[in-house]
Parts: structure tokens; sequence; C-alpha cells
């Protein structure tokens, strides 16, 4: 008896410490299975409140996005206002994905520009994601910025729908995972951009402004802004790498919204692999939505 119980003593410290070893184990593959994010927030133009860190140590988006990857154990970010010191090609080794919050012409030089699109992105499969003004960004008519166009989709020509006003948006891909959070349909306060530079062939539109139940600063029906279709998020592949746009996060209690921080979330996970979501172009989209505004607005095409 007294040999039996030192063996079922000894088995059990012997289990007590392979359960802690396997433990180990699992928590040392959860941390290195953590995306790596680098997110940009520097403003080379207008600065948002949602990006001002008004001597605080990290803006509402940033720390929206720090909080996010701690509560879904998804993710660490690092916090950047500084383009030249950190969107370097030696410094995007370090990351997994990288995300703009951005305005104006960033610091960003040719090496490390060539390097993110033509191997970072396109060849290992990383990701990027912007919000909102990151289509604020390289916007002006140069050919050289180009590169920028086709990363982000399209660039700012306009805010016809402040950030006050209450937007209707109706979703065209609710199967895509960055889109479940939102339903078919939804409304939100928050400021939604016209584009230049919006090529339809190039990307995947996933949601748009529903233009019949927008306001539209008393512009009679049949001009201006009933007669275009406004996407509001779209997606699309470079190469191995994967792409994600929403104009979304102009205001800071967008960064609260438990739609978009879903929405975000999915967003991550579709570009790490772990949720299928389709990428491939839909210009049909583009030209049914502009279709449907033109006919809202009692506009003869």
């Amino acid at each position: 008896n007294i040999l039996q119980e030192q063996l079922t003593v000894k088995l059990s410290r012997q289990l007590v410490v392979a359960i802690v070893g396997c433990l180990m184990i699992s928590g040392a593959a959860t941390a290195a299975d953590k995306s790596k994010i680098l997110f940009l927030t520097q403003s080379k133009g207008f600065k948002h409140g949602s990006v001002n860190r008004d001597k605080r140590d990290l803006a509402v988006s940033e720390v929206a996005m720090t909080q996010l990857g701690q509560k879904t154990e998804l993710f660490e970010v690092h916090c950047t206002q500084d383009s030249k010191a950190d969107f370097t090609k030696e410094n995007l080794k370090k990351y997994d994905i990288v995300m703009f919050y951005t305005t104006g012409e960033l610091d960003i030089t040719d090496e490390a520009r060539d390097y993110f699109m033509n191997e970072w992105l396109k060849q290992k499969g990383h990701g990027w994601i912007g919000f909102h003004s990151a289509a604020d960004t390289y916007r002006t008519n140069n050919p050289a910025h180009q590169w920028y166009w086709n990363l982000a989709g399209g660039t700012f020509k306009g805010h016809p729908w402040n950030a006050g006003e209450l937007v209707t948006i109706s979703v065209h891909d609710t199967q895509h995972p960055a889109m479940k959070a939102f339903g078919e349909e939804f409304q939100i306060k928050d400021e939604i951009y016209w584009y230049d530079h919006w090529v339809p062939e190039n990307v995947h539109v996933l949601m748009s402004l529903n233009i019949a139940k927008c306001n539209t600063k008393g512009e009679k029906r049949g001009t201006g802004l009933h007669a275009e279709h406004v996407p509001v998020a779209w997606c699309r592949s470079w190469g191995d790498g994967k792409i994600f746009f929403n104009n979304l996060g102009h205001n800071e209690s967008t960064w609260n919204d438990k739609r978009f921080l879903d929405s975000t979330e999915a967003a991550i996970r579709w570009i790490r692999g772990e949720l299928p979501g389709d990428a491939t172009p839909n210009p049909a989209v583009s030209k049914e939505q502009q279709a449907k505004a033109l006919k809202d607005a009692g506009v003869e095409k």
C-alpha cells in the first residue's frame, strides 16, 4: 500500500509538471501566433480628433486598436506618428499588418515604398488596412502617387456628409467577414468621403451609401450628390497580400462602436487567413449602384 501511495504521488506530480509544461508551450505558441501591427497615425495635412494625442500617450483610435488587440489576444500594435522613422524597409520586416489613419504626403522613401508594395505586401502575403483619412493621403494628381492610389483604392475628393450627419449604408457582400457585424443595412453618424482615383475594376466593393436615404445638404434632387455612387468600404488582393479599406472612423465615437470594432477584428482575421472572404473585383456592383443613384435622383443617364 505504501509503495502504491508513493507511486500515485509520483505519477500525480509528473502529471502536474506535464500539464504545466503543456500550458507554457501553449501560451508561448499563442504569443508567437499574434500578429504584429504597425499603426501609422501621422497627419501631414488635416489632423483628425481620432488621431490627435493632445498631450496623451495615445489618441482615441490608437487606444481602441491597442485594447482590441489585448481583448482578442489576436495582435500586438505599435502606434507611431513618424513615418520617416518607422515606415522603413528594416522596420517593416517586424510586422505582419500595417494600418494607416493618415493625411498628406508622408515621409516614405522610394526604397521603403518599393519594398512595402513589391515584397512585403505582394510576396510575403501581409496586409494593409486603411481607415477614413488614409484616403486623404498622397491624393494630389501626381503620377508618382499612383502606387498609393492602387493601395488605397481611392483618394479624398470631398466629404458632403459631415461628422454630425446620420447616413444609411447598404452592405453588398454580407458574407465577407468584415461586413457581418453591419448586417444588410445600418445607420451611423460619421463623415463620408467622395473619391477620386476610383477604379471599380480594381476593388471588391463591400458597402456603399444608400443615396436615397441620405441627406445631401438640401441640394435639389437630380443634382450633385444624388447622382453618384459613394463606396464606403472595399477590399482587394495584391499578389499574396490583402488590402482592406473602411471610410468610417472620423468620429471618435466610431472607435467605440462595437460594429466597427468587430468589423476590424474580422478584417484582421481575414488578412491572417483565419476567415474566408471574397476579394474578387466586382465592378458590376459600382455600375449598379451608380445606376441606382441616378434613378433615385431622377436623372436621365
